[in-house]
């Protein structure tokens, strides 16, 4: 049995956990609120707050229905528009009123619940995170600028409503941000987790986050006995032992974007990220989904190679390790066996003197997948590089680690002219093909500047940026 709350409900099915959360809300609790859209994450129509214990505390997140199994609901509260919905709007739903921030109003549940969410996981507001947290929700009528000022006229409410008691929960509820029975849902998860036991079950299809995977070939995981990982806490955390750093495979995008001890490391980690489609997204993608669906652009397998990462497998008791450069065999081709899946992602904490860049170009900034993108680690001292890993997406079948362009570049001592013959070794390293992201030979272009970009960025006092072109 699945057992989980739903808005003020609590729910246990016996349905096949590899449903889709969406049609569970909308064809068998009839809460048709929430929107099917794309069915493919990008619009947001289909969000829904999904609250989870942690350290005694009830922390909820955005997630995108249409892509979630309903397995993964399992102990958890699931919150629809419907669970925020009370005798009168709430301060979210009425300032969207007030504000012209709906038109249609298709969309706007999956707004109201992202900035309801908002609300309950931020005590510091501010408009332009308020904002950024509605970076997974398309609009096609009102052009944002209804549902900018309803963000900021929210959290104007809550400032000027809330007492100085110190419980944000408490200041929540007094203001009709959400109802009243959020109050008791600690205490009600806290039940149902003594209780709750793994869906997981033995099955050919593994399934983690389902961001790629849903959108492929959900309606043949529909029924399916899929072997729901996410929820197994031995394949999460982030840490770093000695001078290794562990990402367990289960832990999500946005768990490794925000996390302190990589942000230590690497200053523009947020930055990079930040980069890495919505945050419904992030809050469900992970890394170890992101490592075997081998995309060729995949941005977080384009870091990991920079980073010379190391792969754990495991079947059973059975373990072994692969570098992540020897990975990927071909064209979604692994070096990985039928009942194995990815343990951990492991790679060294860099060193004092290392330098790393990531750089990507798509058609859009934000919320859009690569043409080209590419990282370097690189460890030099008085201008001389001692150690140094390329990566190169979109523009080879698999993930590319630039093998050859590293092992020129070993050795030699910075300057332009070193630069532009890497450069030309790294373009004899890649077959680009033409497609929808721009020609293969726009690619190349692209490849070139891209690494052009990482040595001006991360020397600038011994490449001459005029001198390369």
């Amino acid at each position: 049995m699945i057992n989980f709350i739903l808005n003020d409900l609590n729910i246990s099915t016996d349905l096949p956990p590899t449903i889709v959360l969406l049609d569970f809300i909308r064809k068998e609790k009839m809460l048709t609120g929430t929107k099917e859209g794309c069915r493919e994450g990008d619009c947001g129509a289909c969000t829904v707050l999904l609250g989870e214990l942690v350290k005694g505390t009830v922390k909820y997140k955005s997630v995108n229905s249409c892509l979630m199994p309903l397995g993964d609901a399992s102990g958890k509260h699931v919150v629809t528009v419907e669970g925020i919905n009370q005798k009168e709007l709430s301060p979210v739903q009425a300032t969207m009123v007030d504000e012209g921030g709906t038109q249609c109003g298709f969309c706007t549940p999956g707004f109201v619940v992202s900035m309801t969410g908002y609300f309950l996981n931020c005590s510091n507001l501010n408009t332009d995170d308020a904002i950024e947290s509605l970076g997974g929700n398309i609009c096609r009528c009102t052009g944002y600028g209804g549902i900018k000022r309803a963000a900021s006229d929210s959290i104007s409410i809550f400032e000027n409503g809330k007492s100085d008691n110190g419980n944000h929960l408490e200041n929540l509820i007094s203001l009709k941000f959400i109802p009243d029975y959020f109050r008791g849902i600690k205490k009600r998860l806290e039940k149902i987790s003594t209780n709750h036991k793994s869906v997981e079950k033995k099955s050919n299809v593994i399934i983690s986050g389902g961001t790629d995977l849903y959108v492929q070939r959900w309606e043949s995981l529909v029924g399916s006995k899929g072997n729901l990982i996410s929820q197994n806490k031995k394949l999460s955390g982030i840490s770093r032992i000695g001078k290794q750093i562990n990402i367990g495979s289960a832990a999500t995008i946005e768990e490794i974007k925000t996390s302190k001890l990589l942000q230590k490391y690497f200053p523009k980690w947020n930055n990079y990220l930040d980069l890495f489609g919505s945050l419904p997204i992030r809050n469900r993608a992970t890394i170890g989904g992101n490592i075997v669906n081998a995309s060729p652009i995949g941005d977080m397998v384009n870091i990991l190679l920079a980073l010379n990462s190391t792969v754990h497998l495991k079947d059973g008791k059975k373990k072994r390790s692969i570098l992540l450069k020897n990975f990927y065999k071909g064209y979604k081709s692994l070096d990985k066996k039928k009942n194995e899946i990815v343990d951990k992602i492991t790679f060294l904490t860099p060193s004092k003197n290392s330098l790393f860049n990531f750089e990507k170009i798509s058609k859009r900034t934000y919320l859009d997948i690569a043409s080209v993108n590419s990282s370097v680690y690189a460890e030099s001292k008085s201008g001389k590089i001692s150690n140094i890993h390329i990566s190169a997406g979109g523009v080879a079948p698999i993930p590319l680690y630039l093998n050859n362009t590293c092992n020129y570049l070993k050795n030699k001592t910075i300057d332009t002219e070193t630069i532009r013959n890497a450069a030309e070794i790294s373009l004899k390293e890649i077959s680009p093909i033409s497609d929808a992201r721009g020609s293969a030979e726009y690619k190349s272009l692209l490849l070139r500047q891209l690494f052009y970009a990482h040595f001006i960025k991360l020397f600038p006092q011994l490449v001459d940026p005029e001198k390369l072109l």
